[in-house]
């Protein structure tokens, strides 16, 4: 690779991008926007919202299961991992959880949500006639655990995916539909022409993108944690480099598109196509718990679910660098997979 060929591809599609002051606009601005208008559509603390993690099996038919259980208007969510789901009654992300094999519950003490749903979980307890609590079948007794944390508010839990999804629609519109314009315009075909090899272009304009999405990724993150007082439990660092790895994968897909096609319209369908269903399934705006388990495993297929997973648990959980591993792992598979084939049926006409 010849580095200054490289380079000068690369200064070129960087002052392309920055003198289009409308595409620079936009990107600062449309996430900053989102945030704050759900910041204020969520801002009502007396949102009637209820929801109960539950470990262990639910048997509705079994008479000996508590009548709580059956309570109407309160969403019960399976979990699987007791003590993730214990920080999450501690972040107010859950209003009580109940472990069915030990027959605990748990509930936050500075929740509102938490003491409504206990004084339910007192009043629904059968009619014993006289029998003291001590006396009542086993199945019916819970031993109270109290946790204490501050809340997570919606508008701290949608800001990772927010900015994942800017990164999607930056990385996938600023490569893929960037290099077709080339392609149909002729410029590819004049760039053939020079020394320049089909690999520095790529990636200059892969190293272009990557630097621009996160410039605007840390100035957005910035702006916004001192603008709303956005919580961060994880290290800077870990968010900084799974932010990164999810940015090559997403340009990756944006150059895998772009290889071969030669028509505007054609590339926006398919990126429109890719980006939409990802956006929605990914987790960006609405937790994927609760919803079919199919639809679960679908969303596994995008990098952006692995990418917000991975930064939900660092800014919410403090999820250290082993805990985001997985995440890590597989969106640099999804790059290297992905780049690999791009570049391999990238053609200059």
């Amino acid at each position: 690779m010849n580095i200054r060929r490289f380079y000068a591809v690369l200064k070129a599609r960087n002052y392309e991008f920055i003198r289009d002051k409308s595409a620079l606009g936009w990107n600062f601005l449309f996430p900053i926007l989102i945030v704050a208008g759900f910041a204020f559509a969520f801002s009502d603390d007396n949102i009637d919202l209820y929801k109960v993690g539950v470990y262990g099996e639910l048997n509705k038919n079994t008479d000996t299961q508590h009548p709580f259980f059956d309570t109407r208007h309160i969403h019960f969510v399976t979990v699987d991992n007791l003590e993730k789901s214990i920080v999450k009654v501690e972040r107010h992300q859950l209003d009580m959880l109940f472990d069915l094999g030990q027959r605990r519950y748990w509930i936050n003490s500075q929740s509102p949500s938490g003491y409504i749903l206990e004084r339910v979980f007192s009043g629904s307890q059968p009619d014993m006639r006289g029998a003291t609590q001590a006396s009542a079948p086993a199945a019916m007794q819970f031993q109270k655990t109290q946790v204490t944390g501050e809340e997570i508010r919606y508008v701290d839990w949608l800001l990772p995916g927010v900015l994942a999804m800017n990164i999607m629609f930056s990385a996938l519109f600023g490569v893929g539909y960037v290099i077709v314009r080339y392609r149909k315009n002729g410029v590819l075909k004049r760039l053939k022409a020079t020394p320049l090899s089909a690999g520095e272009f790529l990636c200059a304009q892969v190293i272009s993108r990557l630097g621009l999405v996160m410039t605007i990724t840390v100035i957005v993150f910035i702006g916004t944690s001192l603008l709303l007082d956005i919580p961060m439990y994880g290290s800077y660092l870990n968010l900084f480099l799974i932010f990164i790895l999810g940015s090559i994968s997403m340009i990756s897909i944006g150059l895998l598109i772009a290889a071969r096609t030669a028509s505007e319209e054609f590339a926006g369908g398919v990126l429109n196509l890719i980006s939409w269903p990802m956006m929605f399934l990914s987790g960006v705006w609405f937790s994927l718990e609760g919803i079919h388990p199919w639809l679960q495993k679908m969303a596994l297929v995008f990098p952006l679910t692995h990418l917000i997973n991975g930064a939900r648990a660092i800014m919410l959980d403090g999820a250290g660098f082993v805990d985001i591993l997985p995440y890590l792992v597989t969106l640099t598979i999804m790059s290297v997979l992905l780049l690999a084939i791009g570049a391999y049926t990238f053609r200059w006409e």
